[in-house]
């Protein structure tokens, strides 16, 4: 008597020939790791000259306002929440929803700006300028650099938060709302490796 056996099936991803999927443009991928790798030896930069000049790091890194940095710190973490949330609420089709997440987004994200603001005049009121020291040199390089990617990603939360507002994100087409997610994330996490470094670690 013959059997015979029933055909093996793949798992649903695979047999329909999709894999995991890497969420935005592979462009932004690329600019992604490109601008990690710029700030990345823009700290090593800081790092070895920390190591030459460890006394005057110390004494005008303490100058910093880090209520400020801890204050910015809290506002960023809160922006990407909410653009996490704008995602969620784009994927079950409640463009309102998303619309209202990503206004959050761009308003915590100017509390950032005016914060910043205020500790560059700050700054500036004591005569600081990049060639003040070589720590403040690096202080206002970094955290400038910094804040025009704040700024840019700024002006692409707005277009995300019209985007979501039109109803234009939606399941299999949330490609330019999770690009411009994995940017904004990106600017967190630089400052969450840029606050440590510049404003605490002695």
């Amino acid at each position: 008597m013959e059997t015979t056996s029933a055909p093996l099936s793949l798992p649903p991803a695979t047999a329909s020939g999709q894999g995991p999927r890497l969420a935005g443009d592979l462009a932004i991928w690329i600019f992604i790791l490109a601008e990690l790798l710029a700030f990345g030896v823009f700290f090593a930069a800081y790092a070895f000259t920390r190591a030459n000049h460890i006394e005057l790091f110390n004494a005008e890194q303490a100058e910093l306002n880090r209520h400020a940095g801890a204050i910015n710190t809290i506002l960023l973490l809160t922006a990407s929440y909410f653009v996490v949330r704008a995602v969620q609420a784009a994927e079950r089709e409640a463009s309102r929803q998303a619309a209202n997440w990503l206004l959050g987004a761009i308003l915590t994200g100017f509390g950032f700006v005016i914060v910043k603001l205020t500790e560059y005049a700050a700054a500036f009121e004591h005569n600081i300028s990049l060639s003040s020291s070589p720590f403040h040199m690096f202080y206002l390089s970094l955290t400038f650099f910094h804040f025009m990617h704040v700024i840019l990603g700024l002006v692409i939360l707005v277009a995300m938060w019209n985007g979501a507002r039109q109803g234009r994100y939606r399941p299999g087409d949330m490609n330019g709302l999770e690009t411009g997610a994995a940017y904004w994330h990106m600017v967190d996490l630089v400052w969450l490796i840029l606050f440590p470094l510049v404003y605490v670690i002695h």
